[in-house]
């Protein structure tokens, strides 16, 4: 899908930023932007959107994100219900490929980096003992000052790039599309309502007709945005709320298979299986073990 331009806030007096952010919900609107980001989920559930990799997300959660590649963290329909005792907390940094300097990206002793650079544009998941240790160095940075900053952020850059520590999230090599401000609004509006209703039957009709589209137009244009139907995109939302019941362990299978959309137990075990490559069964076991 077509992502909205991000302009991240870095001031003159900074060569990246870093925050720590307590807010009600992490917002809902797909986007990308020049800077790499290191984002640290400390509280917050829900699905997260990275390229066209549709994934769930919980607490203690690190993810690095090459520059450019199109994101959003969407939280569960509880953080919407404006419930000031639930709330997201993330640690968050952004930095340019040539923030401390074009030059030093050619020097012998900094030849990872780039390699670096190079696999975030697939997106990372950090774990380990390489996420908890950059848990540290993001705390650090936060208070820190002049030089400190520098040297903490090349400490970060230094674990990322030596660990062997984490898994890729795109998988595809498909280029995603710079949109408009009408074309964000739009495929935006398809994504919220999708996550919104992705227990009921939606139709082609229903999406078509909020995009002001026919539903042949609709179908080719949502194909062109995300490269994917609007059934896979819709299935593959359904797969991962059926994921995060499976590891809540609250609900039998046959329970969570008619509260995430599916109408029948072998349609649910056929795309649980295509999706994730394993069975509900297979895929409890494996994340509870």
């Amino acid at each position: 899908m077509k992502p909205h331009f991000h302009k991240v806030p870095i001031t003159l007096q900074s060569s990246f930023s870093i925050r720590h952010d307590i807010k009600p919900d992490f917002g809902n609107i797909w986007h990308y932007h020049p800077e790499l980001e290191l984002h640290y989920v400390i509280k917050g559930e829900g699905v997260r959107f990275i390229g066209d990799n549709i994934s769930n997300f919980v607490p203690d959660e690190m993810v690095l994100l090459g520059e450019n590649l199109p994101h959003t963290w969407r939280c569960k329909d509880e953080y919407f219900q404006n419930n000031p005792d639930l709330t997201t907390e993330a640690m968050v940094i952004h930095f340019l490929p040539d923030c401390l300097g074009k030059y030093m990206l050619t020097l012998p002793e900094a030849y990872l980096i780039p390699k670096l650079f190079e696999k975030a544009k697939s997106g990372m998941v950090i774990k380990g003992k390489a996420k908890d240790k950059l848990v540290d160095l993001m705390r650090a940075a936060v208070d820190a000052t002049n030089l400190d900053r520098i040297i903490i952020l090349l400490s970060i850059l230094k674990t990322l790039a030596e660990t062997d520590e984490y898994s890729t999230i795109v998988t595809s090599k498909n280029t995603f599309y710079q949109s408009n401000e009408s074309e964000t609004l739009r495929i935006n509006k398809i994504c919220n309502y999708t996550l919104s209703n992705y227990k009921k039957d939606i139709t082609l009709e229903e999406v078509a007709s909020l995009s002001n589209l026919s539903v042949t137009s609709f179908c080719r244009y949502f194909k062109l945005m995300t490269k994917k139907t609007f059934y896979d995109f819709l299935i593959e939302i359904r797969v991962s709320h059926a994921c995060r019941f499976l590891i809540e362990n609250k609900l039998p299978t046959e329970m969570i298979c008619f509260d995430c959309g599916f109408n029948n137990v072998s349609n649910f075990y056929r795309h649980f299986k295509k999706v994730t490559g394993m069975t509900p069964l297979d895929y409890k076991r494996k994340y509870l073990n």
